[in-house]
């Protein structure tokens, strides 16, 4: 997939105020901190198209990108730990649980995972509920770069592991570095073909 447009079309705390849900949307969340404003700068190739921040709690709203007029990349608050009010955290929960269950055109979660780090609670708790309202994701690793490949791939075995200890079957993962643009092209491709059964879904209808 070749990104020829990428822009901001707005934000919203309501779901239904969200834009006409005419078009496929791809959501990305992940732990706060986890790199998810430079992934998706990355995956866009435009530097400043999502806010970056070392503080994490950046993004407080549901932000829509469309891309090449043809699907909605959605930028959501992170989960977990972010130095705002336990009362902001509890908004930002309800927010994206409303998000989550209520956004009909929404094609897959992609669920930021930082790939230095032992399985943390936090994120096997975010996907079991993802489970649990049927909602269909992927997971992205990121930060590959930070540390060796063989670091990584143990890291990410790791975790796939503590996954099949409930999960029957496993989603699929990619493995990215917002410096060195791995699984750029891997992730794209994904939502390529995601696209591409729409179509086909809404042409046999």
């Amino acid at each position: 997939m070749v990104i020829r447009d990428a822009r901001f079309i707005c934000s919203n705390t309501q779901v239904a105020l969200c834009p006409e849900p005419s078009l496929p949307e791809y959501a990305f969340i992940g732990r706060s901190n986890v790199g998810k404003s430079s992934l998706i700068n990355m995956l866009t190739g435009r530097s400043g198209l999502a806010k970056t921040s070392s503080l994490p709690g950046k993004t407080q709203l549901i932000n829509h990108f469309l891309i090449n007029e043809e699907w909605y990349l959605v930028d959501l608050p992170g989960y977990g730990y972010a130095r705002v009010s336990k009362d902001s955290r509890a908004n930002w929960a309800k927010m994206i649980r409303a998000y989550l269950s209520k956004r009909e055109n929404l094609s897959c979660v992609f669920v930021l995972i930082d790939s230095r780090l032992p399985p943390q609670n936090v994120d096997l708790e975010f996907l079991i509920m993802l489970g649990e309202m049927g909602v269909p994701f992927v997971m992205v690793f990121t930060k590959s770069d930070k540390q060796s490949g063989s670091r990584t791939a143990q890291n990410v075995q790791t975790f796939l592991a503590k996954m099949s200890e409930t999960w029957d079957e496993l989603p699929r993962h990619f493995v990215t570095s917002a410096v060195g643009r791995n699984g750029r092209d891997e992730v794209l491709a994904f939502i390529d073909e995601v696209n591409q059964q729409l179509r086909e879904t809404e042409g046999n209808a």
